[in-house]
């Protein structure tokens, strides 16, 4: 009876959800700023308790859609459309027309009965995970992204000691909270003032999990899927060839330390399970901070830099000269931290040492690490495969949260009187001249690889988030339309864009790609750039409403798994696995170059992080992280000598400063 109650509830959930999709609250749900509700009294091992359980809602979790086949190739086309001249428009929705009555549709029919049979997961997660662990290339530059932290607001505890013992500390507390299932669980409140309420958590605890997604759901609460978190701590990625593997295990009590390149573990949990006292781990790091042991000559975690066949080439060269042991303790570590030499300079710094540094002081197949820099810069660094951002910002925001609110030491703090000369392991390797050479060919990929990156930052200071509420314009959408005709007035065309949106609100969800580029933001950025004196003021108004209007329903439909992207690659995918021929579909030029994306952006905005960025995902491209603040907006814009970022930055500054002025009332020269 019950089964059959949830069965028919949750037939109808994906067509609430769907419902949804026409509520301008629901684009939050691709914001990352969330609150969260602690309960004090959590002692010293925990952050807080939450009165739900963490996992509560994991196992009621709305299962990822596939979407139909023909909404799919309309989306897909429709996203075409700004990209191609007639003749290949033409050409290319013969074939999309072609694949969706032919082998598409049989395709689609697989994929369609394959979910049915998982219904433990999403058809994307696997599909997903392999992407990431086959690719060959460097982790660095190509995958793993970063996030700055915002400096701590009172100046002295930006000491490195200070700011490091805290950092490790408030991770521990965050994994224990977490495997505690203390930690609030992450949800998206439509509602906060019936939803993010004691009563209301008091009464949902009580509902069954097989059921508490509809109980949420009635407050309108949307739960996110936390399966990322467990692969947060303890947690490598081992490269192997053709395919790496991840490694989580939860009997590792230590930290990986790397200081000019040496690698140290200590335990951060006794044997009883508990947080080693604050002031021994201030200790600890206090010895590895004044070791006067110099940097090697063949730093070990350079490797992690390399093309990933040949690091595991290498690796199993470690594991023949006798460094299993040492492998094994980097590998269980509880997560790594980074202590720089260097002072940052300014944002550029910053982002340039937080996103690859100089190779040496890194590990970079740790899934995530904290770096600090000789000032308490600090930043987080993670690896791609086992999780996206949503997961590491949980964790960022909170680290951040109880540092800066309940720090456990301070300027003032003495470190223990403890022996960390016995309690400090500085790992040692064995190498032979092989793996010398290795160590210094991966130095030289390295050096070349980085020197090719420039990174510049600019900020709008005349207007933000407020004022486009204001003017009832999406906020994303508008900072969208500037990077369009920003390329548009430095390259003179429209090319392929990707933005990163979260399917989290979907169990086992990863991302969607949402298209900025439309021939609605063709024909808006055309109108501002080329023809600026053809347009009234209310004209070019009408145009932005029409950009944020579209762009709103793609961010939707996205955070509702209605995107085109990943059914395109899901079923691309199965045609591999069965080593079909590669259907016409996927050969078409057209589609090669929608995924040559060469202005890939991603946002977020968080109490916690001054700012986040990653490398172009193609030699042509911009890497393009952003922020839009209340009264400002950012960017932190990497390119390769193919593109000029200085000048990209000038045109997306000169396109802001142009909807503005129309949004004011005023006309563009």
């Amino acid at each position: 009876m019950m089964a059959g109650l949830l069965s028919t509830q949750y037939n109808s959930t994906l067509s609430k959800l769907k419902k949804l999709r026409n509520n301008p609250a629901l684009s939050v749900l691709t914001s990352t700023q969330r609150k969260y509700s602690s309960k004090d009294g959590a002692g010293i091992e925990y952050l807080h308790r939450s009165v739900v359980p963490t996992m509560h809602y994991q196992k009621s979790l709305p299962r990822l859609p596939v979407p139909k086949l023909e909404d799919t190739i309309r989306r897909y086309l429709a996203a075409q459309r700004p990209l191609l001249n007639d003749e290949q428009y033409s050409n290319t929705e013969k074939v999309a027309q072609d694949f969706q009555s032919g082998v598409g549709k049989q395709l689609h029919e697989e994929l369609v009965a394959l979910d049915k049979k998982n219904k433990h997961t999403s058809y994307i997660s696997a599909p997903w995970f392999d992407m990431y662990l086959s690719a060959r290339e460097s982790v660095v530059l190509n995958f793993n992204p970063f996030m700055s932290f915002n400096p701590d607001p009172k100046p002295e505890y930006n000491d490195q000691l200070v700011r490091a013992t805290n950092m490790v500390c408030s991770a521990i507390r965050f994994m224990k909270t977490l495997s505690a299932g203390l930690l609030e669980p992450e949800v998206f409140h439509l509602n906060p003032a019936k939803s993010d309420t004691d009563s209301f958590k008091r009464l949902i605890r009580w509902v069954p999990p097989s059921i508490s997604w509809f109980g949420a759901y009635m407050v309108n609460a949307y739960p996110l899927d936390m399966s990322q978190y467990f692969r947060l701590f303890n947690s490598t990625r081992i490269p192997k060839y053709k395919c790496d593997e991840l490694l989580t295990g939860d009997k590792g009590r230590h930290l990986l330390i790397i200081r000019r390149g040496n690698l140290y573990v200590f335990d951060m949990v006794d044997r009883d399970g508990n947080l080693v006292k604050p002031a021994e781990v201030q200790a600890h790091l206090k010895y590895i901070l004044t070791d006067p042991t110099q940097a090697p000559s063949f730093p070990l975690g350079i490797l992690t830099s390399e093309n990933r066949d040949t690091w595991a080439g290498l690796r199993q060269k470690l594991l023949d000269a006798g460094n299993g042991e040492a492998l094994h303790l980097v590998d269980t570590a509880l997560f790594c931290l980074c202590l720089d030499e260097e002072v940052m300079r300014d944002h550029i710094h910053i982002s340039h040492n937080m996103l690859h540094g100089d190779g040496c002081n890194r590990w970079y197949d740790k899934s995530f690490s904290i770096i600090l820099a000789k000032d308490g810069q600090a930043a987080i660094n993670f690896e791609h495969s086992w999780g996206d951002g949503v997961a590491v910002l949980r964790f960022q925001n909170e680290v951040f949260k109880d540092t800066t609110e309940k720090p456990l030491v301070g300027p003032g703090s003495q470190p223990a009187a403890v022996d960390s000369s016995s309690a400090v392991r500085r790992i040692e390797f064995k190498l032979n001249e092989e793996l010398k050479a290795g160590i210094t060919k991966a130095k030289e990929n390295f050096q070349t690889a980085v020197s090719k990156l420039t990174i510049d930052a600019m900020e709008f200071k005349k207007g933000g988030k407020e004022q486009l509420k204001k003017k009832k314009l999406s906020p994303d959408a508008i900072t969208q339309l500037a990077f369009q005709m920003g390329f548009l007035r430095q390259y003179g065309q429209t090319v392929a864009t990707y933005e990163s949106c979260s399917t989290a609100a979907f169990k086992h969800g990863r991302t969607e790609t949402i298209r900025p580029a439309s021939i609605h933001t063709k024909r808006c950025a055309k109108a501002f750039v080329e023809q600026p004196g053809q347009h009234t003021v209310e004209q070019l108004q009408g145009l932005l409403n029409e950009c944020s209007k579209y762009h709103g329903q793609l961010t939707k439909e996205a955070a509702m798994g209605q995107g085109f992207d990943r059914h395109l690659f899901a079923m691309r995918y199965l045609a591999n696995s069965k080593r079909m021929a590669l259907p016409h579909f996927y050969q078409d030029p057209a589609y090669a170059a929608i995924n040559h994306n060469i202005l890939s952006t991603s946002t977020l905005t968080s109490p916690a992080v001054s700012l986040g960025g990653f490398a172009p995902v193609v030699p042509d491209g911009f890497g393009v992280g952003y922020g839009v603040h209340d009264e400002w907006i950012g960017c932190n814009v990497s390119s390769y000598p193919a593109r000029n970022v200085h000048e990209f930055l000038k045109c997306v500054h000169k396109s802001l400063e142009d909807i503005f002025r129309v949004l004011d009332g005023n006309p563009i020269h």
